[in-house]
């Protein structure tokens, strides 16, 4: 079909749902970075810190479950944070093919300040919103993400 058959009004990038979320993801993404580099971290890693947080070891099933990205994502973010010495893997007592993971003990005691840098940026983004509007605005994207892996 030639694109020029049938005129096409596009929407403003502001306009776009889409284009506004992920340019905010984009935004939270670099701000998050900054701020975790400190610890070692980089934003890709937060679901598994986030997972992982309550000391409960997962296995990387469960962490990709968790994080809902695909396996091979996971394997190789497992891998970096094990490399940096951030997470650790043991046998799994019932199933000797798989490994729980859980926080090193370096990682588990920046969890205080990982959990800080982290309000710090969410604060920030919600800096201009009233505590109405920024519970709304979470969930609409609730409302939006079930929306969207409803339909897989």
């Amino acid at each position: 079909m030639n694109i020029n058959s049938k005129p096409y009004k596009w929407q403003s990038r502001e306009q776009s749902l889409g284009y506004m979320v992920n340019w905010a993801a984009r935004l939270f993404a670099r701000e998050m970075d900054e701020a975790l580099r400190p610890f070692g971290l980089m934003s890709g890693q937060l679901p598994v810190i986030f997972a992982l947080a309550d000391g409960k070891p997962q296995s990387q099933r469960e962490l990709v479950r968790l994080a809902a990205v695909e396996q091979s994502t996971m394997a190789k973010t497992l891998a970096r944070m094990e490399r940096d010495g951030l997470i650790q893997r043991a046998p799994d007592p019932n199933d000797r093919r798989s490994a729980l993971i859980s926080l090193s003990s370096s990682a588990a005691d920046r969890l205080p300040d990982i959990a800080a840098a982290v309000a710090a940026i969410n604060a920030r983004s919600h800096m201009h919103l009233s505590a109405e509007n920024s519970e709304l605005l979470l969930n609409l994207l609730r409302g939006v993400i079930n929306g969207l892996t409803n339909n897989e």
